[in-house]
């Protein structure tokens, strides 16, 4: 760490020049205590005559005086100098004449308090000729002295005189404290090169400054602040070093270091970090939690449980956290079982010390049994709690429980529970009727659940928030009826703000109910209110307008989504080339087929299927059958048994039976296997033209098949095959199955 600042006579003859400075570290005493002895007495008339003579040099016996004092009163005197200048001088007169005392004079003090002074001063000119001075009159720096030049070089962000300070001073002052401070500037400026090396020195076995807490609270902070890339690898190892001192880090930094470390996907670090400081001892359970909880989230049990077995070997006693950090993971994962086990063992106690459950571990165990369907083992947990361990169920504990038997649809246990909750005292909160509220309405009782909204507001003041609204007005879209859902919206916004799943919630139903202006409308309403529309509700507008065959509206959406950078995607283009084609508008279903695919949407087989059957409808068998080809050629969508019904049945009904062979072979060939739909459109073509060899021949490839006719089978054959004389076969035919009185639609 070697640098270099050029020394210059001019820095002293500039200090020695200076006129009065007001700055003082305390002011001089004139009157001295009764109480002090002859050699304080004699310092403190020293100290009088200095403060009131102009050039104390040239009185002899005062000078004598001066000489003649122990190396203290020299040290005594020197800090009650105002100003650098004044100090300066009394150092060089002291240093220029041979002193009577048999103790050397103490010039490295003395030379400390000019230090001092000038650095109050803030002359960095002075200050730097000072430190050369003290080169080249070989006065060493004090480790105090060597403290406040490199304080004072990193304040004015000279890190390399700092650096130089400490290099030049000698071995034995370069001691811990001196150190700290260094490191500090060091880490601060990020020359880890040099922090690494001081580090070193002090982590030696046998330093003769080795490190200490304050050490490892510089560190620590720095530690947790980095980028884990840059240069905390190289410091991590240094933590079990710290050790080997005796100093090691208190819980709460090294719970923060292993915390970071866990977040920054770094368990295994974590895990051998750990496991050197368990060698130290005096480990707390604290660190240990933070790299459970890591691990448990990874699910990884296996480390899990030897971790806690190697915490029990080097006498870790885990608490309340521990315990339920573990079991919360447990249940996350439904390992519901292993959590009661922990449970079992938590109360047993390791070595005859057992831990006492509280009720948020019960409460995360009676969640975890009512997330696996296991209510009635939750209620259960619920009185053992009381029971066993005098733990009082709070609203988390009622909360878990209610949500248990809504979510199984046990709507009238839940409601006892609410009456037990309110019997035993336990106020219910806004979750509570949520809970309940979400529960009724899915087991399609709307009715109870808004009489029991009301119900909470009037007698227990609990108003309700965004959730309670978006899901009753969920629900009452889903029964069609919008006018409730409406006067609960405007309710909402009387009383506060509705969030996004409200609006998104009425805009679906307006949609589904037919009302898509209204549904446009909410949705403006939504962008004003600073919500941003997504895909789903996007599509679901423009498929409200699109069955309402408001093809420009649904246009005007597309733009606007196009507009707010919200990409279309398969939906949304299947949506509009759907119905422009239904509408007979192929050129703008092409138009959108063609911007699906340069937007990276690939066609399905619902897009070509689409366009096949509207080109059927209106007439125009020849598009509908080139589609299909280019299915066949090019498309990653293969047809599939509704389009070949499709364009079976167009072909038939266009009396083109041959096609309509061929084509229903070839869909055999490419294993899409013919249902009901398929042979009726074909029996129906070859009666029209009165085929009935291809017929039977079709009636037992439906047998072979085990594909049963419905009732539309058996009227196309039940008159043809009377009329020939071929009833027999009919009977035949239909023998054995169960045919159904519903048409086949696909």
């Amino acid at each position: 760490m070697k640098t270099s600042i050029s020394a210059s006579k001019q820095y002293v003859r500039c200090l020695l020049s200076k006129s009065s400075i007001t700055t003082h570290v305390r002011p001089i005493s004139v009157a001295p205590d009764s109480t002090q002895s002859p050699s304080q007495e004699l310092t403190q008339s020293i100290i009088t005559q200095l403060k009131t003579t102009d050039d104390w040099t040239a009185d002899t016996n005062l000078n004598q005086e001066l000489l003649s004092l122990s190396p203290q009163s020299l040290i005594e005197i020197a800090r009650e100098f105002e100003t650098s200048s004044k100090a300066l001088k009394f150092f060089n007169f002291i240093r220029d004449n041979p002193s009577p005392s048999p103790h050397p004079p103490p010039l490295d003090s003395i030379f400390q308090t000019v230090i001092g002074l000038t650095i109050r001063e803030e002359d960095y000119v002075s200050i730097v000729g000072l430190f050369n001075l003290s080169k080249e009159l070989k006065v060493p720096l004090t480790a105090h002295s060597a403290i406040r030049l490199i304080s004072y070089f990193f304040r004015v962000k000279k890190v390399q005189e700092s650096v130089l300070v400490y290099d030049e001073l000698d071995p034995d002052a370069k001691n811990t404290n001196v150190k700290n401070i260094l490191l500090d500037l060091l880490l601060k400026y990020e020359r880890f090169d040099d922090a690494r090396q001081l580090l070193d020195e002090m982590l030696e076995p046998n330093a003769k400054f080795p490190p200490n807490e304050t050490t490892l609270n510089i560190l620590f902070p720095f530690l947790l602040r980095r980028h884990w890339d840059n240069v905390t690898d190289n410091f991590i190892g240094l933590i079990s070093k710290f050790g080997v001192h005796g100093v090691l880090p208190d819980k709460v930094f090294l719970t923060q270091l292993i915390t970071k470390l866990c977040r920054s996907y770094r368990n295994d670090n974590a895990w051998d970090l750990l496991h050197e400081l368990m060698k130290f001892g005096k480990m707390k359970a604290a660190p240990c939690n933070a790299l459970l909880s890591a691990l448990a989230k990874e699910r990884d049990y296996k480390k899990i449980n030897l971790f806690l077995k190697e915490m029990k070997e080097n006498d870790i006693m885990p608490d309340i956290v521990t315990y339920g950090m573990v079991v919360n993971h447990l249940c996350k994962s439904r390992r519901v079982d292993e959590a009661l086990d922990m449970l079992k063992k938590m109360k047993e106690g390791n070595d005859g010390i057992s831990i006492k459950p509280d009720v948020i571990l019960y409460n995360t165990l009676i969640d975890g049994l009512c997330k696996v369907g296991r209510q009635e083992e939750g209620l259960a947990l619920m009185e053992q709690m009381q029971l066993e361990d005098n733990c009082i169920p709070n609203v988390i504990t009622y909360n878990c429980l209610i949500d248990g038997f809504c979510k199984s649809g046990e709507i009238e246990r839940s409601r006892e529970l609410f009456d037990q909750m309110n019997n035993e005292g336990v106020d219910p909160n806004v979750v509570t009727l949520n809970t309940l509220v979400d529960g009724m309405c899915k087991h399609g009782r709307i009715s109870n659940a808004m009489d029991f909204f009301r119900k909470m507001q009037d007698e227990k003041g609990i108003k309700g928030n965004v959730v309670t609204y978006s899901t009753l007005i969920s629900a009452f879209c889903n029964v069609n009826n919008i006018e409730k859902a409406m006067r609960l919206f405007d309710e909402m916004e009387s009383i506060g703000s509705p969030d996004a799943l409200a609006y998104y919630s009425l805009i679906s139903g307006l949609t589904l109910a037919g009302r898509p202006d209204d549904a446009n409308s909410i949705a403006s309403k939504m962008k004003k209110a600073g919500f941003r529309m997504d895909l789903v509700t996007y599509n679901t507008l423009i498929g409200g307008f699109c069955r309402k065959k408001k093809l420009d509206k649904a246009v005007e959406i597309l733009k606007d989504m196009e507009e707010n950078e919200v990409k279309p995607d398969g939906v949304t283009y299947n949506t509009l080339i759907a119905y422009f084609s239904q509408n007979g508008d192929f050129e703008s279903a092409h138009k959108f087929l063609k911007q699906m695919i340069i937007d990276g949407n690939v066609p399905t087989v619902v897009t070509y299927g689409t366009l096949i059957h509207a080109y059927c409808l209106a007439g125009n068998l020849d598009e509908a059958l080139d589609i299909f080809e280019e299915m066949l050629i090019s498309s990653k969508a293969p047809p599939n048994t509704v389009i070949y019904n499709i364009l079976i049945d167009s072909l038939c009904k266009n009396g083109k039976i041959e096609h309509a062979l061929s084509l229903m072979d070839g869909m055999l060939q490419k294993g899409v296997r013919p249902n009901t739909t398929t042979y009726n459109a074909m029996l129906k073509g070859l009666s029209s033209i009165n085929k009935l060899s291809e017929a039977l021949r079709l009636m037992d490839q439906m047998t072979n098949q085990a594909c049963n006719p419905d009732y539309v089978t058996l009227e196309i054959l039940n008159d043809w095959l009377e009329k020939v004389g071929e009833i027999e076969k009919l009977r035949m035919f239909v023998r054995g199955y169960q045919v159904s009185s519903v048409a086949s639609t696909t």
